[in-house]
């Protein structure tokens, strides 16, 4: 995925397209993730997603179902924007 994408759409478990702002982009021990939030949900929480290859070697988004790996990429996601908001 590149880095200057700001917007993607992705369609939920009923089929529904929604779009997501695209908070950051980050790598974190071999592997990119994404943080994004509902574009029409206001006070919603960040999503966290991995970005994998297909069969195809398509960028897929998948949600993280492992609480050590959900755990590490939300520390790195406090961790940086803690940082931006002491600058």
């Amino acid at each position: 995925m590149d880095n200057d994408v700001t917007e993607i759409t992705l369609i939920d478990e009923d089929g529904i397209e929604r779009k997501f702002q695209v908070v950051t982009k980050m790598d974190i021990e071999n592997k990119e993730y994404v943080v994004v939030v509902p574009e029409e949900a206001e006070d919603s929480e960040a999503i966290i997603l991995r970005i994998d290859k297909d069969d195809n070697d398509e960028d897929v988004l998948v949600s993280v179902e492992d609480d050590d790996e959900f755990n590490m990429v939300s520390e790195a996601y406090e961790t940086l924007f803690s940082e931006d908001d002491t600058n």
